[in-house]
């Protein structure tokens, strides 16, 4: 059983199970009942995400500095507790299910997913 992360809207790989988006805005014009159906997301987790304050204040950082300092400030939102217990918890769930997480960024590179995969990785997830 795994975690694949993902990009939101690709085509759904085999095996992928649940598919969760851990974005903060449900896509933009795409009726509710066709998130699943258009290989969005099954489940909206927008608790996952970077802040509405968070994403505004690096909206233009698009050098490594910026980047840093993005990862350093979306680290620190994951340590509330509830988000600690949704990362242990999606952790878990993948020695047990398949399911993916993404976002709709294209760069994973540059997207909070890949700060997702480490802070799931940090918890013993199975991540492929």
């Amino acid at each position: 059983m795994t975690i694949r992360i993902i990009r939101l809207g690709d085509p759904r790989g085999p095996a992928e199970g649940l598919r969760i988006g851990t974005v903060r805005r449900p896509p933009r014009g795409v009726r509710k009942h066709d998130y699943a159906k258009l290989d969005f997301f099954d489940v909206w987790l927008p608790n996952l995400a970077p802040s509405e304050a968070l994403l505004k204040a690096n909206r233009h950082a698009n050098d490594e500095r910026g980047w840093k300092s993005f990862v350093r400030s979306y680290r620190a939102e994951m340590t509330s507790a509830d988000n600690r217990g949704l990362l242990d918890t999606l952790a878990a769930l993948s020695h047990h299910a398949n399911f993916s997480v993404g976002c709709y960024c294209i760069d994973e590179a540059r997207c909070h997913r890949s700060v997702l995969r480490e802070l799931l990785a940090d918890r013993g997830a199975e991540i492929e």
